[in-house]
């Protein structure tokens, strides 16, 4: 039997998401909301976004964008993010983010694959933006420079300012009413899964899905706490996840004006100047990855700042380590918990309800709405307490795969399940993640979860950060760790401690027998997530020049 959540179900409204967060009977504040981490008088309010946005949304529709079509940013965060954001989506547009890291190669695939018409496209970035156009067949002027200041012209590419109405024009436009049926079938956004294997794939994500993850993200937020949305203390919050990720989306422009939350936008990830917006700031609310977990543990720079306004983290993204956990709760004095989500959800479908006290390394327990299913290989249920493939259903799994209705078909059951990947274990209503069904690795028919070398890892404290990876060697998989060295450590840490750290701590199935070996850097995803099939190439390579493991 599916497992269905243990709170009593939402009513969820069905309707244009810029309804939901702009309500007409409500008008809009003038509290700055989204503000420049840097430069504090830089920063737009509900009132002012909405006004750009309207501004866009007509605009776009003055130069021959028509609802349906695709309009792509590719542009580090800014303030000006949630602008397009929310005047793609609400005019019936579908929004698409770019990675601003992406080669022309992995550019074009999206343009491709998304068929977007129009690029905002930050001025630093505009070579590789317009190299990709060129190569997914874009007409000439459909890329736009797309900053918080006004641009001049460059590479034949105007300021996206230039092709905007008066801000009397953009008072007057209303955004498009969805109806119900509507607001569940209009695609808002496409956001690209970071899968394992194969080219990045275009998630398909509704108004209702958006709106659905919305309220059931904030009801988790507040549920065992001594307050709720509305009652709750002063919260400030900083920006500094991508905003072409769904993680950033949801709660740095969604959630930040559901609730009314200043988020102190940081245009780049630098982790000593995170610490000091913290400090300056106030913020008392953070959104992370595991990555920054391991710096606020390992960093010699967390010590020199006051983090006391922290009350509160959610960790999500990648399996973060009990031990991980509990170490920063304890250092910092505030309450952490994790979720569980990816694109396909829309944002995340498991949390930790916030106020509960955990120190289990749970990701937590079903949402409002939400079922799910442990399944094995074969496609039965699993006992309780034994490790099975996560299934999900609920009004935040996505539409389906953008244009690919092959990975949709093998993804999604036609009665709305969805196929995780990753395998979890449910003890009495919460939910442990043990890993990605793919990167589990097989040792004399037993299952070692990645995850779990590289918390252990983590233990040991030269170490800053670390890959679990199988490698194949005379015909059997054994663990193997690419690991990075604190500065201090380079050139003194040997392996052969490390082994002896991991004997220590771990069964004899999960030691790394497949070998150790010391690298500048972890390749990761800015989600936080490890770049599995890298790794993996790394192994596979490795092998190629090593005999039998040594056991």
């Amino acid at each position: 039997m599916p497992f269905s959540s243990p709170f009593p179900a939402l009513t969820i409204p069905k309707c244009n998401l810029l309804e939901y967060l702009f309500p007409q009977e409500k008008a809009p504040s003038d509290t700055p909301i989204w503000i420049d981490s840097k430069d504090t008088t830089q920063h737009l309010t509900p009132r002012s976004l909405l006004q750009w946005a309207k501004r866009l949304a007509l605009g776009l529709d003055r130069i021959g964008s028509k609802a349906g079509d695709v309009v792509m940013i590719f542009t580090p965060n800014h303030i000006y993010v949630p602008v397009a954001y929310l005047g793609i989506v609400g005019s019936k547009r579908i929004f698409s983010g770019a990675n601003p890291a992406y080669t022309v190669s992995e550019m074009i695939h999206q343009v491709s694959n998304t068929q977007a018409q129009f690029i905002l496209v930050h001025p630093t970035l505009v070579k590789t933006a317009l190299a990709a156009a060129k190569g997914a067949r874009l007409p000439d002027g459909r890329v736009l420079l797309f900053s918080d200041e006004p641009c001049a012209p460059m590479e034949g590419c105007k300021d996206w300012r230039g092709f905007l109405p008066s801000p009397a024009d953009g008072n007057a436009y209303n955004f498009p009413v969805l109806s119900e049926k509507e607001a569940t079938t209009t695609t808002a956004t496409v956001n690209y899964s970071s899968g394992t294997t194969g080219l990045p794939k275009g998630v398909e994500v509704s108004h209702y899905n958006l709106i659905a993850n919305l309220e059931q993200t904030i009801f988790m937020r507040y549920l065992n706490k001594p307050w709720d949305a509305d009652t709750r203390p002063r919260e400030t919050w900083i920006g500094f996840l991508p905003l072409y990720h769904a993680y950033g989306q949801l709660y740095t422009i969604a959630m930040a004006q559901k609730l009314q939350i200043p988020c102190y936008i940081m245009k780049k990830f630098e982790y000593e100047e995170f610490l000091r917006v913290i400090q300056t700031h106030k913020v008392t609310h953070l959104q992370v990855a595991p990555p920054i977990m391991v710096m606020l543990s390992k960093r010699p720079e967390t010590a020199k700042y006051d983090l006391s306004s922290v009350t509160d983290i959610l960790c999500g993204a990648a399996p973060l380590s009990k031990e991980l956990q509990n170490e920063i709760s304890r250092k910092l004095n505030c309450e952490i918990v994790q979720g569980w989500g990816m694109t396909e959800v829309t944002c995340g479908a498991i949390h930790v309800p916030g106020g509960t006290i955990d120190n289990s390394g749970s990701v937590g327990q079903l949402d409002p709405n939400c079922e799910s299913m442990l399944l094995d290989d074969g496609g039965n249920e699993v006992p309780e307490g034994q490790p099975g493939e996560l299934h999900v259903r609920g009004p935040n799994i996505c539409l389906g795969y953008w244009r690919n209705p092959q990975a949709t078909k093998e993804s999604i059951s036609p009665n709305g399940w969805l196929n995780s990947g990753d395998i979890a274990i449910l003890k009495n209503g919460w939910f442990w993640i043990v890993d990605r069904k793919k990167e589990l690795i097989k040792v004399n028919a037993l299952q070692v979860a990645p995850a779990e070398l590289e918390a252990v890892l983590l233990e040991f404290d030269p170490i800053a950060d670390a890959a679990a990876v199988g490698i194949t060697l005379d015909g059997q998989e054994w663990p193997r760790a690419y690991v990075t060295l604190k500065d201090e450590y380079k050139g003194k840490t040997t392996t052969e401690e490390i082994h002896v750290h991991m004997k220590i701590k771990l069964a004899k199935h999960k030691q790394l027998v497949g070998g150790i070996v010391f690298v500048d850097e972890v390749p990761k995803l800015q989600s936080g997530k490890i770049m599995r099939k890298v790794v993996k190439e790394w192994a596979k390579r490795d092998a190629g020049g090593m005999g039998k493991a040594k056991l």
